[in-house]
């Protein structure tokens, strides 16, 4: 048997640890914001190479509060239009829609699952403010040229990097070609949410999220915005929201933040077995260019008889799960896009299928996995 994720076993490697940050927090009785979030935040935005890290109360919190803390700088206003893949999971519309803007779907390719670029250069730009990159699956979107477009049109890149922790991307130094420069998940536009949801590649043990980012007057404003939009107790200079990084949360992220690169670096480890190793041509595997440009928070294939594949894997006792059955367009909740027609997105939508990986899978387990897939036939 393997299960998809066992977070179990992932977060009993840290147990010790776990319960003694848990014995000094009750010892410290500080409870919000105190030096757990502080030191998190430092740890964070230098391993992220940025200047500022806010920690908040989730991922949806994070995008949400990039936006409103544009709007309060004047960069964005409500009814702002906001470029967004079509595949995009739905945290990233509502955060659109929540801060009173509008999201405008561009369709996906199916080789990195993210902005067909030749699509998103044919898109009327009447309105538009900024442009929404989802890391989906871990890996990078089309950095270089999301980066010349929005820099092009005068738009705002942000990062939707709640998939993509420790993703980076190289650029070699003109000047000598022997060096190259690491760009980091969440340094890569002016801002960027994360969310450390616990089945994330860095996982709190409950809900945690942050925004990184190198200007100081947004790092100043969403200060304010997390924590009801007060700078000193009692006095609010914004209409802010209640989403503060929890003090216990910070610190079990700062533990787990020290071995995140090594269990990346296992990820993209079993990543290659099965690269390498599943021989079936029912089976589509992703696209992985062989660098840390894909941290691989899951592994998704594509196969054209999904239901009967995952009957397979049953049978098998392989665990897997669909990332995501309905594309958000065509969601109750969003019913005013439900008219919306993007064939290839829904086509992946209809074919996608994770299949287990984590840093506490064994050579066993992987072994397991892949005799099963090779095993499928229709």
């Amino acid at each position: 048997m393997v299960p998809f994720l066992d977070l179990k076993k992932i977060n009993l490697r840290y147990q010790a640890e776990l319960i003694s940050a848990t014995s000094g927090f009750l010892d410290k009785g500080q409870y919000i914001l105190g030096n757990a979030v502080s030191q998190f935040e430092d740890e964070f935005a230098r391993y992220c190479k940025t200047q500022y890290c806010l920690g908040v109360g989730n991922g949806l919190d994070a995008l949400r509060l990039i936006l409103e803390g544009y709007k309060i700088l004047g960069k964005l206003k409500t009814g702002d239009k906001v470029l967004v893949a079509a595949n995009s999971y739905i945290a990233t519309i509502l955060a659109i829609k929540q801060a009173g803007m509008i999201p405008v779907f561009v369709e996906t390719e199916g080789r990195l699952f993210n902005f067909d670029v030749e699509r998103l250069q044919q898109i009327q730009l009447d309105g538009v403010k900024a442009v929404f990159v989802t890391h989906l699956y871990g890996h990078l979107g089309p950095v270089e040229d999301l980066k010349a477009f929005a820099k092009a049109n005068d738009l705002l890149l942000i990062e939707d990097a709640a998939q993509a922790h420790g993703a980076r991307f190289s650029t070699e130094n003109s000047e000598n070609s022997l060096k190259t420069t690491d760009f980091l998940a969440g340094s890569l536009g002016d801002a960027a949410g994360f969310s450390f949801y616990p089945t994330k590649n860095l996982g709190a043990l409950g809900d945690a999220g942050a925004i990184t980012t190198n200007d100081k007057e947004l790092a100043d404003i969403i200060k304010q915005l997390r924590n009801y939009g007060s700078s000193t107790r009692y006095i609010n200079d914004y209409l802010g929201l209640n989403s503060r990084l929890d003090e216990l949360q910070a610190a079990f992220l700062s533990i787990k933040l020290k071995t995140l690169d090594a269990d990346n670096e296992k990820r993209i480890t079993i990543a290659t077995r099965y690269l390498t190793e599943i021989n079936n041509e029912q089976i589509k595997l992703p696209f992985y260019a062989g660098d840390e440009s894909h941290v691989f928070h899951l592994f998704v294939v594509r196969v054209e008889n999904r239901e009967r594949f995952i009957k397979h894997l049953n049978q098998f006792k392989v665990g897997s799960l669909i990332h995501y059955p309905v594309p958000p367009y065509k969601q109750k909740a969003l019913a005013e896009y439900n008219h919306l027609n993007f064939p290839v997105t829904d086509r992946l939508a209809d074919e996608v299928l994770s299949i287990p990986i984590s840093p506490v899978m064994s050579h066993e387990e992987v072994t397991e996995v892949i005799d099963c897939i090779n095993a499928y036939y229709v």
